[in-house]
């Protein structure tokens, strides 16, 4: 059942709309989530307050426009106020078990690590991030969006995405300094 479907079938009351949809998107949700939270378990409760956000508001969506943008704002939204409001940075280092869970089959920025120091220095590095900062950071180089595509993503204005990627990639590069230099 493609979204469109699975949308109708949720605005008249049919669970399995809802089902449908979070087939589809459940796994890139909690790992958008659990990047920006960097917990598993906060990831996986954001994922599924976001998909009851859907479920209560799916009258108000336009069905004119992609649900993906729009529910992944809800992600990302939910996964950003939550780590503000824990104040604290979680760890980036996962067991090896929940590494397999969270590897997108693509390459991606552990392809470019070269070896395990470098990458417990990016992890560190970007655990010195805000949340804010550490989403369009996430959006950008691990899900390959564009600037605009973040914006929209985000709900955010353009020149506000380029801001905080300015200074996350600025910050990243100091604290990266000396690592890549060595390398």
């Amino acid at each position: 059942m493609d979204d469109l479907k699975a949308i109708a079938r949720l605005k008249r009351g049919d669970i399995a709309g809802l089902s449908a949809l979070v087939a589809r998107y459940q796994v890139r949700a909690v790992r958008t989530a659990y990047l920006i939270t960097q917990n598993e378990s906060t990831a996986q409760d954001i994922v599924q307050e976001a998909f009851l956000e859907v479920y209560r508001s799916i009258r108000q969506f336009d069905s004119q426009r992609p649900f993906s943008p729009w529910f992944m704002r809800i992600v990302v939204n939910k996964a950003i106020k939550s780590s503000q409001q824990a104040n604290q940075f979680y760890p980036l280092e996962m067991e090896e078990e929940e590494q397999d869970v969270y590897v997108d089959p693509m390459p991606g920025p552990e392809a470019l690590i070269e070896n395990a120091a470098t990458e417990q220095a990016v992890w560190r590095a970007l655990e010195a991030l805000s949340p804010e900062r550490r989403a369009v950071i996430v959006l950008r180089f691990y899900f390959e969006m564009s600037e605009s595509e973040i914006s929209e993503q985000l709900g955010i204005p353009a020149g506000t995405v380029k801001s905080r990627l300015h200074t996350a990639k600025q910050k990243l590069r100091y604290l990266l300094q000396g690592v890549m230099n060595d390398g």
